[in-house]
């Protein structure tokens, strides 16, 4: 349970070893947090993470392996982590790769490889997430989508269409919830410079992982169900989103 300030106890990163994902555990065990689980792909690239946490204060850090690509362990990895831990009060999902838009368009592989791990991933581990987190009667789902969602672009129409879908699944499954006691925050930063990003040039309103936690950490004291990073975000998106096709295929996005 959350404490008498209402500050997350204890949380769940998925896609720990993402640099968002560090940022935020960081931020919220120096928010007395002190039950974290880091769970990726990689878990000997957490345990620096791991140690960073303890020395920051949790009391009770473990990393876990956790891969997207495999559906048919998800379930079981969810009924163990809250056997093993108990209540949750935030779940991040923070996995997500960017893939090679070049190489997708004409490789069925890579660009099925994106939509798994950002969609179907997405998917098929918080179905049994929200489960949970519902027969506990509290809880936070933070799900990191991207602003690329909000209209897919011709130079990443592979990544965004992943992004679309995922962020779609999220605000439904959060309206689905409410009454429950559980909730879902919906996360769209824009180009953020992360070691995914390394090597692209930086676009306008570009931001760092520390600023996407800071805005996490703001949300959740607000109850906030969607948040944009930077929040100018949200009135650039709103005029992207409804530009007609022919003026919006001119623009080099």
């Amino acid at each position: 349970m959350r404490d008498a300030l209402g500050s997350v106890q204890s949380v769940l990163v998925l896609g720990g070893g993402s640099d968002i994902g560090r940022a935020v555990a960081r931020a919220l065990v120096g928010r007395r947090a002190r039950t974290v689980v880091l769970a990726g792909r990689h878990p000997e690239e957490m345990e620096a993470a791991a140690r960073e946490l303890r020395d920051a204060g949790a009391t009770k850090v473990e990393v876990l392996p956790f891969d997207a690509l495999d559906p048919a362990s998800h379930e079981p990895f969810v009924e163990d982590v809250f056997d093993r831990f108990g209540d949750l009060d935030l779940v991040l999902v923070a996995f997500g790769v960017l893939g090679d838009q070049a190489v997708a368009e004409t490789d069925p592989a890579a660009a099925l490889e994106v939509a798994r791990t950002n969609y179907i991933g997405a998917v098929s581990v918080t179905i049994p997430i929200a489960g949970r987190l519902k027969a506990q009667g509290h809880g936070t789902i933070v799900a990191l989508s991207s602003v690329a969602g909000e209209r897919a672009r011709r130079s990443n129409f592979v990544y965004g269409s992943s992004k679309a879908g995922m962020d779609a699944f999220f605000c439904g499954l959060g309206d689905s919830l409410v009454g429950t006691g559980v909730q879902v925050m919906v996360v769209r930063p824009g180009f953020v410079r992360t070691k995914m990003t390394e090597g692209r040039p930086a676009a306008p309103l570009s931001t760092t992982p520390e600023a996407v936690a800071d805005a996490i950490v703001r949300g959740l004291e607000r109850g906030r169900e969607t948040v944009w990073v930077p929040g100018s975000m949200r009135w650039v998106m709103s005029v992207v989103r409804h530009l007609p096709r022919p003026v919006f295929r001119r623009i080099p996005l």
